[in-house]
């Protein structure tokens, strides 16, 4: 259930015997938005040689790829395969070629647009989306320090902090983690902590979990 994708758009180019090479990636939900970045992409180079693109959905499971030109498996798959290594979804990336006059030969089209591809998810901030848990823990005073304590190791995101007449914390919580922790705040308040569970949904946690 969890996915990687990329938090907004981001662009990275380089230039190798002449032909310059400018990857364009985007989040996209939906097989329109892929088509309209790419046709944006398109009409902001339509001087280039070719626009190259390929883009994975987690809705109906969509993997397209065009070589727009290039000779067949050196273009489009190999973009196609940066997002696959990467795990990256419900995103769509755009390599625009400017030919340079020098032909590169199909090895030498295959490594570039590879890296293209990879130097616009380098530009990209990745998101870690986990299927996570919305809680509400309400506390008096003298066990808010017991809660902070125990919190960290649970990989929580704080949502919201309320020091009024009581404590009130809204966290994230991975779903995973979830029972582990309520059992958690049970204990170290002898069940005097009032727990709400706010529902469930895909959150960023790359900020609390190893770097992608």
């Amino acid at each position: 259930m969890n996915y990687f994708t990329i938090e907004r758009p981001a662009n990275s180019s380089f230039t190798e015997k002449k032909s310059e090479f400018i990857g364009y990636i985007a989040p996209v939900k939906t097989n329109d938005e892929a088509v309209a970045f790419i046709n944006q992409i398109k009409a902001m180079h339509r001087k280039a040689r070719h626009n190259v693109y390929a883009y994975i959905l987690r809705e109906g499971n969509i993997s397209r790829y065009s070589d727009d030109g290039e000779p067949q498996g050196t273009a489009g798959i190999p973009v196609l395969e940066v997002l696959q290594k990467r795990g990256l979804t419900d995103v769509c990336l755009v390599v625009t070629r400017y030919f340079g006059g020098i032909l590169l030969g199909g090895g030498g089209l295959l490594r570039a647009y590879s890296h293209a591809a990879s130097i616009a998810c380098d530009a990209a901030h990745i998101m870690d989306m986990r299927l996570c848990h919305r809680l509400k823990i309400e506390t008096d005073y003298n066990l808010y320090g017991k809660i902070s304590y125990i919190l960290p190791n649970f990989n929580i995101i704080t949502v919201n902090s309320d020091f009024a007449d009581t404590v009130t914390l809204e966290i994230l919580v991975m779903s995973e983690r979830l029972d582990a922790l309520k059992k958690e705040l049970t204990e170290v308040t002898n069940g005097s902590a009032n727990v709400t569970d706010e529902g469930e949904l895909f959150e960023d946690f790359s900020s609390v979990i190893t770097k992608f």
